[in-house]
């Protein structure tokens, strides 16, 4: 990993790590926060206080070097109580996550102002961050847990991302691959994409759009970190860098480590899913996991249900039900598949179950879902 050339060969540092609300970011900030404290720095996690009781237990050898600092999340009206991660709440009401999220600053700065860390490393998210660590001395690192070509993709300059309202971007600006790119690309976006992409330049409830927190954390780090290797697509990475005249350091794939004492009796509803798992033919099963931010339309879980039933495979659905929703699976689906398939609405260990019968994964194509599988 090149990081470590960067400057964790150096003295002992401290540093901060301060993820976006959503636990497909909280888990890849954590893997980064391990590797840190495998080379003897110190580290600060901050989070808020329920994000981090739902955390993965530490390492015994690495928790004394990495301090989990709770922050309390203010209050936003239109968020559910203890709705303090993407996945409790709606799709449609992670603006007011973004919100309440943004309350955080008073406390992250007197957090900066009283520790005083080398480095802090934050997420997309903190536009007001780079600028408060700056005028602290503080060195600041944008850590990308997504790939480079979704970077590459939305231009040449921070400052054309900051100046959206200037920028004239139309549907079909998405549908054609970026002119900046130098190489041949097919990379472009579908038309029932496209809806999505520009929604980014959109203020939404927070006061201001995802494309113009984007542009600000890059404008104000010193460098980027990014979940990538360059054994893997290196020409974007090469490209970011020309884009953002910015030093861009992959931290590799880090996938999480399997567990390996789930299932000795601590969580009685795994123990179940796991004897359905181990009774299963080895690579017969089709695991199917959209994520835990994909929301699925009723007609499209349908269809998807229609289709594991019509395959005569058995299955093992990680489904997870929106907060408040009504989607409902078709009528006579659980019935029918009963004795080939399982439908788990409660929390999975993915790294297990990929690892034990699974043959097929049938996944949103999040980057993390990627790496694990």
């Amino acid at each position: 990993m090149a990081i470590t050339d960067s400057f964790l060969d150096r003295k002992q540092l401290h540093v901060a790590m301060f993820p976006w609300l959503a636990f497909g970011h909280i888990i890849p900030f954590l893997e980064l926060s391990k590797f840190v404290a495998q080379k003897g720095h110190k580290v600060s996690f901050l989070s808020t206080t329920r994000n981090i009781q739902r955390l993965p237990t530490l390492p015994s050898h690495l928790s004394p070097l990495i301090n989990l600092v709770k922050l309390t999340l203010p209050r936003v009206q239109e968020l559910p109580q203890n709705a303090e991660a993407t996945m409790d709440v709606r799709t449609d009401d992670i603006h007011y996550l973004k919100k309440a999220y943004d309350g955080l600053q008073p406390v992250v700065t007197r957090f900066l102002e009283e520790e005083s860390p080398d480095w802090i490393i934050y997420d997309f998210a903190p536009y007001w961050l780079p600028s408060v660590a700056a005028g602290l001395g503080i060195s600041r690192a944008f850590f990308s847990i997504v790939n480079a070509w979704f970077l590459a993709f939305m231009g040449p300059s921070p400052d054309d991302l900051i100046n959206s309202s200037d920028h004239k971007t139309t549907a079909e600006d998405f549908l054609t691959p970026p002119k900046w790119v130098p190489f041949p690309t097919k990379l472009c976006y579908r038309k029932h994409e496209v809806n999505w992409m520009v929604g980014g330049f959109s203020v939404n409830a927070s006061g201001v759009s995802d494309v113009y927190r984007s542009g600000m954390v890059l404008k104000g780090s010193d460098c980027m970190f990014i979940r990538h290797c360059y054994e893997f697509e290196p020409q974007w990475l090469t490209l970011l860098e020309m884009l953002h005249h910015l030093p861009v350091v992959p931290v590799g794939l880090m996938p999480p480590e399997t567990p390996t004492n789930i299932g000795d009796g601590k969580d009685d509803t795994w123990v179940m899913a796991k004897k359905w798992l181990d009774g299963q033919q080895i690579g017969r099963v089709v695991y199917v996991a959209l994520g835990s931010e994909v929301m699925v339309s009723e007609s499209d879980l349908a269809e998807l249900a229609l289709g594991l039933e019509l395959s005569g495979l058995p299955f093992f659905w990680a489904l997870r039900k929106p907060v408040g929703s009504s989607v409902e699976l078709p009528d006579g689906f659980l019935e029918r598949t009963r004795h080939r398939g399982v439908v788990w609405t409660s929390w999975v260990p993915q790294l297990q179950i990929l690892s034990q019968s699974v043959g097929g994964f049938l996944t949103h194509c999040g980057w993390g879902s990627i790496v694990e599988g």
